[in-house]
């Protein structure tokens, strides 16, 4: 009885303690400033830091298997083969290599001579760092037993078909790994390609989705091509909300805007919240963006620097985890 006791006060006390931080600080790929991205030892800096959410990025092996990495195709900026020799251009797409294959690969560290690598100096190598499965995030995950979430996104784009499996296809994948977990209560799916959320909302309609946009001259998600809705937006047209990407959002089922952080204006922000939308902005690493964006009314920040954010948060008085 008093080791069932202890249960129940320790699951207590850590639904008490996800609920008292009400705002979220997600590690963007991990801890990416500090810790090669996407890696164990990225999600285990991010825990040490006291995180809120895990965030970071899906692939699909050739067999099947849920993987993480930001890249569909192996990046040469952070990939080398058994050799130690860094890859001379993009490698092959994850889903033409079994997860044998892709564990050959060394992901602990940037190419110095890589763009990449200027702009992450702070990042600390961990040489012999393998493309982690989802399944091992989760196992880090219960066995930090800290009220962590995660938030993951499917690295998929409508444009081009070949370098992943189909949108159904890895929503199915998502929706079963999560559900076998028995983590779907601490998982949020998000994507810049909203086929993927409304596939897993159709099979799992209690999941959280967060719709990533972005609004640039050079890359735009939601705007239209041509006479045509964006290929991203799972074909909702933008036209017929009013303009409004808050509006698009809910529409397309997500219960979380997730803007590039430039395009998160304060007064989009109060129009998602009067929407029953939260706002989560993406990737802010300066922490006088972190204070402007926190006093316009954010829900969370996704940030590089966990670290940075820890303090902007202790200088507006929010709880930390």
């Amino acid at each position: 009885m008093i080791r069932g006791a202890a249960v129940v006060v320790a699951a207590a006390w850590l639904t008490a303690a996800a609920s008292a931080i009400a705002f979220d600080l997600e590690g963007h790929r991990g801890a990416r400033g500090l810790a090669p991205e996407n890696t164990l030892a990225a999600f285990r800096r991010a825990l040490a830091l006291g995180v809120t959410t895990l965030e970071t990025d899906l692939a699909v092996t050739r067999d099947g298997v849920l993987v993480i990495s930001h890249d569909p195709l192996l990046n040469p900026d952070i990939v080398r083969d058994a050799q130690g020799r860094w890859l001379t251009e993009k490698g092959p797409p994850i889903q033409t290599l079994s997860l044998e294959e892709l564990k050959r690969y060394d992901i602990g560290r940037v190419d110095p001579a890589s763009r990449y690598a200027a702009q992450l100096p702070g990042q600390q190598a961990v040489d012999g760092e393998r493309f982690p499965t989802l399944a091992e995030v989760f196992a880090l995950v219960r066995a930090s037993a800290k009220p962590v979430r995660l938030n993951l996104e499917t690295k998929i784009d409508p444009t081009r078909p070949g370098d992943t499996v189909d949108a159904p296809t890895f929503a199915r994948l998502v929706v079963d790994a999560v559900r076998d977990a028995r983590l779907a209560n601490r998982v949020t799916l998000q994507s810049f390609d909203w086929r993927t959320l409304v596939a897993a909302k159709k099979l799992a309609p209690d999941l959280p989705t967060a719709c990533l946009t972005i609004e640039t001259a050079n890359n735009d998600n939601v705007k239209p091509a041509g006479d045509k809705p964006s290929p991203w937006t799972a074909g909702l047209e933008l036209r017929n909300y009013g303009e409004s990407v808050p509006r698009l959002v809910q529409a397309a089922g997500c219960s979380t805007w997730s803007p590039f952080w430039r395009n998160a204006t304060p007064e989009r922000i109060a129009e998602a919240h009067a929407l029953g939308l939260a706002v989560l902005p993406w990737t802010v690493n300066d922490t006088a963006d972190m204070a402007r964006l926190i006093d316009a009314g954010v829900d969370g920040l996704i940030t590089d620097y966990p670290d940075r954010l820890r303090d902007v948060m202790r200088t507006k008085g929010l709880p930390l985890p």
